[in-house]
């Protein structure tokens, strides 16, 4: 097999999340079938099931994809905060600012996709574990780097389940707000 030929299998799983992603946005969940996919990949049916054997398995690496782009999110704004026990709480507050506006009904089609099969969402309970265990490692217990990550994925849900839709005049005092929580200061600036 020459090097083009394997450059192109070996980039085939991302252009099928790609086009998994375009099916979503444009049909909605229940538009998401191994059939639209591989249409819009310009793949053959078989073509698809060869990397994902399964809708169940799509959306699992679409959840899997996600939350690799929001790990690195927040650990690219960790890495730019100041150390201590508060830089993960305000990596959060400050990846969330920077997304929150993003991909509303790509994750409310991936949420609604990933209910017909509650294990694809495993990756992410266990995201929001880990994220739990590191906040209260660093806080020494369940602090207000617990209460930031819950009220940021009570706005996230929240927009992504249609609940509200702020607009960015509304959510920047709510970030500051947060964003104080995870400094430990009060509403005043002090400690």
């Amino acid at each position: 097999m020459d090097t083009t030929k394997r450059r192109r299998l070996a980039e085939r799983p991302d252009i099928i999340l790609d086009a998994a992603n375009v099916v979503l946005r444009e049909r909605g969940a229940r538009g998401l079938t191994i059939d639209a996919v591989a249409a819009a990949a310009g793949l053959s049916k078989g073509g698809v099931l060869h990397h994902f054997a399964s809708k169940d398995a799509l959306v699992a690496a679409l959840v899997a994809r996600k939350l690799t782009a929001l790990r690195t999110g927040i650990a690219e704004c960790e890495a730019s905060q100041p150390p201590g026990p508060a830089s993960l709480p305000r990596a959060m507050v400050e990846h969330f600012e920077k997304t929150y506006c993003d991909d509303d009904e790509f994750s409310r089609a991936l949420l609604v996709a990933s209910i017909e099969n509650p294990d694809a969402l495993a990756d992410y309970r266990s995201f929001v574990a880990e994220r739990l265990a590191r906040l209260s490692e660093v806080e020494g217990g369940r602090g207000p780097g617990a209460v930031v990550f819950f009220a940021l994925l009570g706005l996230a849900m929240g927009r992504t389940l249609g609940f509200h839709q702020l607009p960015p005049e509304d959510v920047e005092p709510m970030m500051a707000a947060l964003g104080r929580v995870a400094r430990g200061t009060t509403p005043d600036g002090t400690g």
